[in-house]
Parts: C-alpha cells; structure tokens; sequence
C-alpha cells in the first residue's frame, strides 16, 4: 500500500475567521408546537397539516451550508415525518444556488424522539441571500404539544 501526500501549501479559505481553524457557526432553531399541534408563537393557530411548510428562522446571506443536525425532543403525531431545507425569504429563486426544500434531509422522523445528522449527499452551497430554514411535514396532521431543535452547521464565507 502507498502513502500519497497532497503538495502545495494550505488552501487559505480553510482558515477564515480571526481563529486559525476557521469561522465554523452554528445555528440554533426552535420549533414547538402547543397541544392543539399548532406553532407556538406562529402567525396561524391552525394545527400543522400533512404538506404545511413551516417557516422556522432566517439563514443569513452568504453562509455556506455544512452540516446540519435535528433534535427531536419531544415528536409530532405519530407518523409524521418531514423534509429540511431552505426557501429564499424574497421568493425568488436563484439559478446560482436554487432552493432546495430537502437540501438537509428528507423522510426525517419528527414523530420519534431522538437526533438525525443530515443524510444526504448534497453539495455545500454558499445562499446568496437571506432565506428561510423551511420544515414541511407529511403523512399526517399534528395534533399535539412537540419540540425539535434544528441545528446548521455553516461557514460565514460572505456574498459574492
């Protein structure tokens, strides 16, 4: 077996931030609904139906997305599962870096208690501009008090 060795000097965008490891953030969001299964806190008190997207926080503009990890601590309706990703808080799509409603993580069960790391084999992407972390549910209707912390992992690169 041989060893291989990469030559060449450090790439310098793996050393951002005034920490010679990096500028690595990480971005807590709640979510909880209220025993009716509506978002508490939220601009509706209908309960979150099976295909609702929620809009949980906003992703500043130039973070690039690493990683991402879904704590569930207290789950939704039996059931229920749910896509991650992101929605541009403008509306407006972008051709560089489109929108992506399952860019951290689709079939998620948020009905379990437990932590899910994101799964997928998506690329990291850099928004450039401001967007929302979306969560949409299927299967079914939540009709209970629940809990999830979402979590992303991202590097403050700026916008190009």
């Amino acid at each position: 077996m041989a060893t291989i060795t990469k030559l060449g000097i450090p790439d310098p965008s793996n050393q951002l931030g005034a920490s010679p490891y990096g500028n690595l953030t990480a971005f807590r969001y709640v979510l909880k609904t209220v025993a009716s299964g509506a978002v508490e806190g939220g601009d509706s008190t209908a309960a979150v139906g099976s295909g609702d997207t929620v809009k949980i926080g906003l992703l500043p503009a130039g973070f690039r997305l690493i990683d991402s990890e879904i704590v569930v601590k207290t789950g939704l309706t039996a059931t229920i599962t749910a896509k991650v990703g992101f929605a541009y808080a403008d509306g407006v799509d972008s051709t560089a870096v489109p929108q992506d409603d399952d860019f951290f993580g689709t079939g998620i069960t948020v009905a379990t208690a437990g932590r899910y790391r994101n799964a997928t084999s998506n690329p990291s992407v850099t928004l450039p501009k401001e967007a929302w972390l979306t969560l949409t549910t299927a299967v079914a209707a939540n009709a209970k008090a629940s809990e999830l912390e979402i979590i992303v992992f991202a590097i403050n690169e700026g916008v190009a």
